[in-house]
């Protein structure tokens, strides 16, 4: 894996670097914002990973993560912060960090969380080969919907939902292969993140926020929240 991690805490980033090692990841470090976004575009294809602090000098980690957004919808990005504040968590996740981890935090948790993230962006491109990767028969359609999860494409009444990072992806496939099934906040991050987050649901009420604003770009709301309980898709509402 090809990790950029944009961190000014020289001593965090001589931490990973043992655990990166052990993995044989091949890692390229920055140390203010600014120098990490350059990095970043200098070849936006290259990344697999980017771990990217919050409070950065020259460029704070909100406003790179923002530029990088622009650039790339989908490459995963994990931001590490020691804010403990609920409303940077979450401008973070909105802005379109596909996970937070909050500092002090153990290497082997970074680890695991950039694995499973890993994991979920590329476990549809390793399985599928090349010449089947274009495929126009979707796997979930319905009158007004369909997904084609190797394109990784979504529409809605044939209009393309735009921009969806890998977790939103993954997050409206979750909830769209079960029609107007009830999920919890915790049956969620269990599905969608493949990890616990003992108890951390702002996550995934980040994640919705994001999802419905993209998907109301195109036409009627299809997640419907279940006051109480969770989130549930539901599509039968659309007019013809």
């Amino acid at each position: 894996m090809k990790v950029l991690m944009i961190e000014d805490n020289q001593s965090v980033s001589e931490m990973m670097q043992i655990f990166f090692l052990n993995e044989d990841w091949d890692v390229t470090y920055a140390y203010d914002g600014k120098e990490g976004l350059d990095a970043f575009l200098d070849n936006p294809e290259q990344w697999d990973m980017i771990t990217l602090d919050l409070n950065l000098p020259t460029m704070d980690g909100v406003t790179v993560c923002r530029e990088m957004r622009k650039v790339s919808p989908t490459v995963p990005i994990i931001m590490l912060t020691a804010r403990d504040s609920e409303s940077d968590q979450v401008i973070g996740l909105e802005l379109g960090a596909d996970d937070y981890v909050t500092k002090p935090f153990s290497p082997l948790t970074l680890i695991a969380r950039m694995k499973a993230l890993h994991r979920r962006a590329t476990l549809v491109e390793e399985q599928i080969p090349e010449s089947e990767k274009i495929d126009n028969a979707f796997d979930i359609q319905t009158e007004h919907f369909k997904m084609n999860t190797k394109t990784r494409e979504a529409y809605l009444d044939d209009k393309a939902i735009d921009g969806l990072t890998p977790k939103e992806f993954d997050l409206l496939y979750t909830l769209a292969k079960k029609p107007r099934q009830v999920f919890s906040r915790e049956q969620l991050l269990e599905l969608v993140w493949d990890y616990q987050y003992f108890g951390d649901e702002r996550t995934v009420d980040a994640h919705i926020k994001k999802l419905r604003q993209k998907i109301e770009k195109v036409g009627p709301q299809v997640i419907q929240t279940v006051w109480g309980v969770g989130y549930k898709f539901d599509d039968s509402g659309v007019a013809e």
